[in-house]
């Protein structure tokens, strides 16, 4: 089981998403996202991090040359791919809603699909749960996301027997700014520590 901690946009909150034990850390690089960080910003900051800490970019609708350039730019170690975005030359997540997902075929290389709350406003970020049973099914390496936080996200684990979990907006002071407390209780349940 690892912990993805996303919308990071700043070094403090990095740091204490890695001190707190999460196994990676998720740059939104969708500039339409109150937690959008630029590559060179994602860059100074995941310098810092430790190596084991993984890198991933979020990307929204973005063409493989641009995913493949800001990977490098920002030293990412995965892709979070959303809409029509494409990828290669770097580990590949799908993010999907599970509607999406239920719906329609997935032909992907992906090392992982990301399932999250179905919404028409935005690619994630929503912080609304959804049946999280629904992913227990699938053969692909799942990741849920969408609503988790410290007192849901071992009742989501049991239910989705997911490969990861990842959490964003419920353990935010405001977009973009994490609440620290909040984070490390987050972690420690999703490790069940």
């Amino acid at each position: 089981m690892f912990v993805k901690i996303c919308g990071i946009t700043n070094r403090e909150d990095a740091i204490a998403a890695a001190a707190a034990g999460a196994s990676a850390i998720g740059f939104n690089f969708y500039r339409e996202s109150p937690r959008y960080i630029s590559p060179t910003g994602a860059a100074m900051i995941a310098e810092k991090l430790p190596a084991q800490v993984w890198k991933v970019g979020v990307f929204v609708n973005e063409a493989p040359e641009t995913v493949a350039r800001v990977a490098l730019d920002a030293g990412l170690d995965v892709a979070q791919l959303h809409g029509a975005s494409e990828g290669r030359g770097i580990r590949i997540w799908r993010a999907l809603t599970v509607d999406a997902l239920l719906s329609e075929e997935v032909a992907d290389t992906a090392e992982a699909l990301l399932l999250d709350t179905p919404s028409t406003e935005l690619f994630g970020g929503t912080g609304e749960s959804w049946d999280w049973s629904r992913a227990a099914s699938f053969k692909q390496k799942i990741i849920i996301a969408g609503g988790l936080d410290a007192a849901n996200v071992r009742r989501a684990i049991e239910e989705a027997r997911p490969w990861g979990v990842d959490v964003c907006s419920r353990i935010e002071k405001s977009p973009g700014l994490k609440d620290h407390d909040k984070m490390t209780k987050f972690v420690k349940a999703a490790l069940g520590l």
